[in-house]
């Protein structure tokens, strides 16, 4: 009933992608469960040198024969002045004395190469690629698709999705202001781009001839009828499935999701220097309140990362970066597969009871 011309195009039996959650949740497991189960797994690997990236996928692949892909973040040039940088390291001082950490840590912001990453991806025929803040350069569009390779970007807005239409995206994740984790914006302020998924999908789709796939706050059959209906091929579904078995989100993590409420995410630029939803915690409740200039992405997400590291070894959530969307109510600690069998049959009895016509 759900089989469409882009699943088809990824050879899915479902169009249900599982989103690239960089950072950890999106281990070799994860992916493949949710490729074996008929969706298309995908490996967050924005954070993972080249070295990690290939065996990972090799990971993948002794565990699934079937599709699945991979997610970069388009580079992207910060540079801060030292004295918001010593600010800031001083500012955070005071949470690595509580956590019992060295103070003044040396600041390593390097990115892993992005040309490596590609050249890695290139080596290991990923089927499918998709990227995160902004357009890759036009020669790395073109080599993958060169090999066969379908590339998706990230829009936020209208106008990112036409002009990633023009690069040559073979598709277009809609990522609407519910989903959790980083704002995928790259055109306008991300403040200024925070349109709800139910009013983004339909505008993108009328404006682009390329598929487009509905993402943030999906989290079931209900989501998956309805983004269908508005004329996206597939919905990315993550907060579905960070507190599931394969998921390599921490234990405090997953605890924390899944007694959290719809109301208790907001979007901030505490943790890595770039607007992304998560959990309310104590560290973005006291960072609200600090009057210096947060250093932007990906230097402030360096800054933190000894105090994110440090704060899940001793299971303390409140300085952790919980990342989520707002349909975190519904997520679940069952398996992928079976997370996603949910799914499918709820939209199908959707179907069923509601839009079918009687004789």
């Amino acid at each position: 009933m759900f089989e469409n011309d882009f699943t088809r195009r990824l050879n899915i039996q479902f169009p249900i992608i599982q989103a690239p959650m960089a950072g950890g949740p999106t281990t070799a497991e994860l992916v493949a469960e949710v490729s074996n189960a008929g969706g298309l797994g995908s490996l967050g690997a924005a954070y993972l040198k080249p070295e990690k990236l290939r065996n990972t996928i090799q990971e993948i692949r002794q565990l699934t024969e079937l599709p699945f892909g991979v997610n970069l973040f388009v580079p992207e040039e910060a540079a801060e002045s030292p004295d918001i940088i010593e600010q800031m390291t001083s500012h955070l001082n005071k949470y690595r004395v509580e956590l019992g950490i060295k103070e003044n840590p040396p600041i390593d912001s390097a990115s892993e190469s992005f040309d490596e990453q590609i050249q890695v991806l290139l080596d290991e025929s990923i089927p499918v690629v998709s990227f995160t803040f902004g357009i890759p350069p036009k020669e790395v569009i073109q080599a993958l698709k060169d090999q066969g390779t379908t590339v998706i970007g990230t829009a936020t807005t209208v106008e990112e999705a036409k002009q990633l239409e023009l690069a040559g995206a073979d598709a277009i994740v809609a990522q609407g202001s519910e989903a959790g984790g980083h704002r995928g914006s790259f055109l306008k302020n991300a403040a200024d781009s925070l349109v709800g998924t139910m009013a983004l999908v339909p505008q993108i789709v009328d404006q682009v001839s390329v598929p487009v796939i509905a993402s943030g706050g999906i989290m079931d059959g209900r989501g998956l009828v309805a983004s269908l209906a508005l004329g996206a091929v597939a919905v990315q579904m993550g907060t579905a499935f960070l507190a599931s078995v394969k998921s390599g989100a921490h234990p405090i993590y997953k605890k924390t999701l899944l007694s959290a409420n719809e109301d208790t995410t907001v979007v901030t630029r505490a943790y890595s220097g770039k607007p992304a939803r998560g959990i309310q915690t104590t560290f973005i409740k006291e960072m609200e309140q600090y009057a210096g200039a947060i250093p932007a992405f990906p230097i402030q997400n360096a800054m933190t990362r000894d105090i994110r590291q440090a704060a899940a070894q001793s299971n303390n959530p409140e300085y952790m970066s919980l990342w989520a969307g707002q349909g975190l109510r519904l997520a679940s600690e069952h398996p992928a597969a079976a997370i996603i069998k949910q799914t499918i049959s709820q939209a199908h009895a959707l179907v069923e009871s509601r839009f079918r016509t009687k004789d």
